[in-house]
C-alpha cells in the first residue's frame, strides 16, 4: 500500500501541498461503522469539528445517521452538505442561534443549565422541532494530555452530578457525555461504570443518550465487539436511543498531506530540509498534542542513514515538524507524504504568514483517478479579513 500511495503522490497533477483523500480508504473505515451500527442497533454521526472535507459527504451520507456540530457554521455544513439527523453541542449558544436551529436540528445539547433555563422561551415556542439535552461531566477520564482532558479540574465542560440531582429537568430528553480521546472500547466500558452509578436515575427518563466522540472505532485493534455490546446494554437498560459522533475514526488513515522539499542545508551541525508544508499553518496538533506524524519511507532518528530536521515554511521559530530518517539524502524538488492527515488537520489549518492552505484532492481507486477539488489563492488569504 504505502508504495502504491507513493505512485499516486508522485504524480504532476498533483500540486504541493495538498490533502489527498483516499475514497477506497475511507470505504474501509465506513465498512467497520456501518458493521457497528447494524449489530448494535445504534447512531454512528460524523463530527464536524474533526472532518468536515464535504466532497466526501455523498459517500460517508450512504452510512452515518448524520452529522454533529459544535457552531452554527458547522450545522449549516451540515444541512446544506449533508443531510440526515443534525445534532448541536455548543460551549455557549447566542439566543439568536437557539432560535435558528430550533426549527432545523433533531438534537440541541446545552453544556450548562443557566443556558437551558435561560432559553425556555425558545424551547417551549410553538415553531421547535428540537429535542433538547444536557452533557453531563462523569467526573472520569484516561485521556493524559491536559489540554484534550474534558473533565479535569476546572473544566468548561458539562454538568456534574451533584448539580444534575438538584436540577428541574422538565423538557430535557436526552444526556451526553464526552471524555475520550483517540480510546478504545476498553476506556468506554470503565467510563459507563462512572455515567450509571452517577447519572443512571436520570437515564431511566431519558429518550437519548450520546456518547460522544473519541471513540478509536476504525482502529485496527479496536474491540468492535466490545463496543456493539455496551451499546445494547445502554439502550436495553435504559430504553434509550445511543448516539456515537466520532470524527477522527470516520477519516482515520485516510488522507495524506503530499509535500515538497524547498531547501536543503545545514546549520551549526544539523541537517535541515525546509518543506512547503507547515506544522504551525497546516498541522497544528504536532505542536499543540504534541505528536510526530509518519512519512512513507521515513525512520526514527538515527534509524536510517541520514536523519534530518524537517522545518515548515512559516516564520514562527518552533515550525518544526520533526526529526526523520531517510535511506537517500533529501534534495530540492523531493516529494515527501505524511500519513493519516485527513482529520483534525484539515479543519485546523490556517493561512499564518500567507502561506497558502495545501490543495485538496480525492483520488478513487476504482477508476484510478484523482479529482483536484480545491486550490487556494491569494483571494483565500485575502478574503479572510478586510
Amino acid at each position: 500500500m504505502s508504495k502504491d500511495i507513493l505512485t499516486i503522490c508522485a504524480r504532476p497533477s498533483i500540486p504541493t501541498p495538498c490533502h489527498l483523500l483516499h475514497r477506497g480508504l475511507l470505504a474501509n473505515n465506513l465498512k467497520i461503522l456501518a458493521d457497528v451500527q447494524e449489530r448494535s442497533s445504534g447512531n454512528i454521526i460524523l463530527a464536524l469539528k474533526g472532518f468536515a472535507t464535504h466532497s466526501t459527504f455523498p459517500q460517508i451520507a450512504k452510512v452515518l445517521k448524520g452529522t454533529t456540530a459544535s457552531s452554527i457554521n458547522e450545522a449549516k455544513l451540515g444541512i446544506e452538505e449533508f443531510g440526515g439527523e443534525i445534532h448541536t453541542y455548543c460551549v455557549a449558544y447566542k439566543g439568536s442561534e437557539v432560535r435558528w436551529l430550533s426549527t432545523r436540528a433533531n438534537h440541541i445539547t446545552f453544556n450548562s443549565l443557566s443556558q437551558w433555563q435561560r432559553f425556555q422561551s425558545i424551547v417551549t415556542a410553538e415553531e421547535n422541532k428540537a429535542s433538547y439535552g444536557l452533557r453531563i461531566n462523569p467526573e472520569y477520564s484516561e485521556v493524559e494530555t491536559e489540554i484534550y482532558n474534558p473533565c479535569r479540574p476546572g473544566t468548561r465542560f458539562g454538568i456534574t452530578a451533584d448539580v444534575l440531582n438538584e436540577a428541574d429537568l422538565t423538557g430535557i430528553e436526552g444526556l451526553h457525555f464526552h471524555s475520550m480521546c483517540e480510546q478504545g472500547a476498553d476506556t468506554l466500558e470503565r467510563t459507563l461504570e462512572h455515567v450509571e452509578k452517577k447519572f443512571g436515575r436520570h437515564l431511566l427518563n431519558m429518550k437519548w443518550l450520546n456518547m460522544g466522540g473519541g471513540h478509536h472505532i476504525t482502529r485496527p485493534d479496536y474491540d468492535t465487539d466490545l463496543l456493539v455490546q455496551l451499546i445494547k446494554h445502554m439502550r436495553n437498560t435504559y430504553e434509550l436511543e445511543v448516539y456515537l459522533e466520532p470524527g477522527e475514526a470516520v477519516a482515520l488513515n485516510t488522507g495524506f498531506l503530499v509535500s515538497t522539499v524547498l531547501d536543503r542545508f545545514n546549520s551549526n551541525g544539523h541537517e535541515v530540509a525546509i518543506l512547503d508544508t507547515s506544522a504551525s499553518a497546516h498541522m497544528p496538533d504536532v505542536l499543540e498534542m504534541p505528536y510526530r506524524p509518519e512519512i512513507i519511507g521515513a525512520g526514527e532518528a538515527g534509524e536510517k542513514p541520514h536523519t534530518i530536521t524537517l522545518g515548515g515554511l512559516t516564520c514562527l521559530a518552533g515550525d518544526i515538524i520533526g526529526d526523520y530518517s531517510f535511506d537517500e539524502d533529501l534534495k530540492v524538488g523531493d516529494r515527501l507524504v505524511f500519513t493519516d492527515m485527513a482529520h483534525y488537520s484539515m479543519v485546523k489549518n490556517t493561512t499564518f504568514n500567507g502561506v497558502n492552505l495545501p490543495s485538496i484532492a480525492n483520488y478513487d481507486p476504482a477508476s484510478n483517478r484523482i479529482d483536484l477539488v480545491k486550490e487556494f489563492t491569494y483571494e483565500s488569504y485575502r478574503d479572510r479579513l478586510s
